[in-house]
C-alpha cells in the first residue's frame, strides 16, 4: 500500500520545525522555457525563500536551451548552470534525466525537490506538499506528486485548459506497463509526474536514464530496493502545462518502454539512444 497524502496535511510551521538544519534544494530542469521559467522561479523564491526559509537554494539546470532561458532564470533569482558545463570531464548528452543527474554535482540539499519549468496552472504549495513525507518520515525515500491534469491547447483566445485530457503517455504507456510488469506500483496515480522529491543519499545511488524515463526508473528502483513503504504520493491539486506533439510523445514513450523493459529483465537494444543511462552519481563523484 502506497501512503497517500494531500498537500495541506502539513502546515509551513510544521515543515520548518521538521526541516531544522536539513538543507533543501529545488531543482528546475529547463530547455527552451524562457516563457515560463521566470514565473516558476520568482513565485517559489518569494514564497519559500524570502518569506519563509523552507528552501535553501533554487537551481535551474539549463539543458542546451537556444532561447533566453538562462538569462530569464538568472534574473528571477535562481542559480543557473548549463548542463553541458557541469563536470565536463563526464561529457554531456541531451535530456531531462541528464540535467537532473548533473544537478547532484552543483546542489547541496540533503533533500531535493524537482519541478518542471513549463508550468502554467500551479501554485507554490507544490513544494511544501512534496517535502512533507520526506521531512516527517525517515522511512520515505521518494515522493511523487499527482494532480488533476488538464491539457492546455492554443486557441483564438490564448492557451485554454481542457479538463482530464492531459497525461497521454501516462495513460497509454506508463500505467499499462506498470500494471503488467510492476504491480506494486499500480497505486501510483501519475508515475511520470515532473514534480517529485527525493533524498540525495538515495538519488546518488540510482542509475539515471538521460531522457524522459528518469521518473519511472526512479520509482521502480526505489520500490525494488526498499519496498512500497519507501514511497509516498501527494495530491497537489491542479497542474497544467503546454503539451507536446504526437511525434515528440512517440520518442518519450520509446524511452519509457526501454527503461521499464530493462528493469523487468527483458531484452532491449543497449546501443539505442533511448536506453542511455548515467551510472550512480556516487561512482562519478
Amino acid at each position: 500500500m502506497i501512503r497517500t497524502h494531500h498537500w495541506d496535511d502539513w502546515s509551513l510551521d510544521d515543515l520548518l520545525a521538521a526541516k531544522g538544519r536539513t538543507p533543501v534544494s529545488l531543482v528546475v530542469p529547463a530547455r527552451n522555457e524562457a516563457a515560463t521559467v521566470g514565473d516558476v522561479v520568482t513565485r517559489v523564491r518569494e514564497a519559500l525563500v524570502d518569506t519563509v526559509e523552507l528552501l535553501d537554494e533554487i537551481v535551474v539546470i539549463d539543458s542546451d536551451s537556444t532561447d533566453t532561458t538562462y538569462d530569464v532564470a538568472t534574473d528571477a533569482g535562481a542559480t543557473v548552470h548549463r548542463s553541458a558545463e557541469i563536470r565536463p570531464d563526464l561529457g554531456s548528452v541531451p535530456g531531462k534525466g541528464e540535467a537532473m543527474w548533473k544537478s547532484l554535482f552543483v546542489t547541496r540539499g540533503e533533500v531535493i525537490v524537482f519541478m518542471d519549468a513549463d508550468l502554467l496552472d500551479w501554485d507554490t504549495h507544490f513544494v511544501p506538499g512534496l517535502l512533507g513525507p520526506l521531512l516527517t518520515s525517515a522511512q520515505v525515500q521518494l515522493v511523487k506528486g499527482f494532480y488533476e491534469r488538464p491539457m492546455v491547447s492554443a486557441g483564438p483566445d490564448g492557451y485554454q485548459a481542457v479538463p482530464f485530457e492531459g497525461g497521454r503517455v501516462t495513460e497509454l504507456v506508463a500505467r499499462p506497463l506498470i500494471r503488467l510488469l510492476f504491480p506494486d506500483l499500480a497505486g501510483v496515480h501519475q508515475p511520470l509526474a515532473g514534480e517529485w522529491a527525493v533524498r540525495r543519499s538515495w538519488f546518488t545511488q540510482l542509475s539515471v536514464p538521460t531522457g524522459y524515463a528518469v521518473e519511472l526508473a526512479a520509482l521502480i528502483d526505489t520500490v525494488r530496493a526498499h519496498g512500497t513503504q519507501a514511497l509516498a504520493q501527494v495530491d497537489l491539486g491542479t497542474r497544467a502545462h503546454r503539451h507536446q506533439s504526437l511525434r515528440d510523445l512517440g520518442g518519450m514513450s520509446e524511452q519509457i518502454l526501454a527503461a521499464a523493459l530493462a528493469r523487468a529483465g527483458l531484452p532491449v537494444d543497449r546501443a539505442a539512444p533511448a536506453t542511455e543511462e548515467r551510472p550512480p552519481a556516487v561512482e562519478a563523484a
